[in-house]
């Protein structure tokens, strides 16, 4: 199963790995202005959370090794003047 973790001193709450995760593993917590892991068992591994993740704070442990099927890149464009 993989493991996903955000590291909450690092999250800047700009929500891309809210926003990009097909499964919705993340959740935005509005108090604390981060983003939190809400479902870890449904991560697919496709790494675009981390991919994205402007402060590299989203960290993925046992996952399959293999090419990451899921990259929406015309997102990731969108939001290339934030990063």
């Amino acid at each position: 199963m993989v493991h996903v973790e955000i590291n909450e001193s690092g999250c800047r709450g700009c929500r891309m790995c809210v926003d990009i995760c097909p499964t919705e593993v993340f959740e935005f917590d509005e108090p604390a202005r981060k983003a939190r892991v809400r479902e870890s068992e449904d991560c697919i591994g496709c790494l675009s959370c981390s991919y994205l993740c402007p402060s590299k704070s989203i960290t993925h442990s046992d996952f399959p090794v293999v090419k990451n099927f899921y990259r929406d890149l015309q997102f990731c464009r969108k939001k290339e003047a934030f990063l």
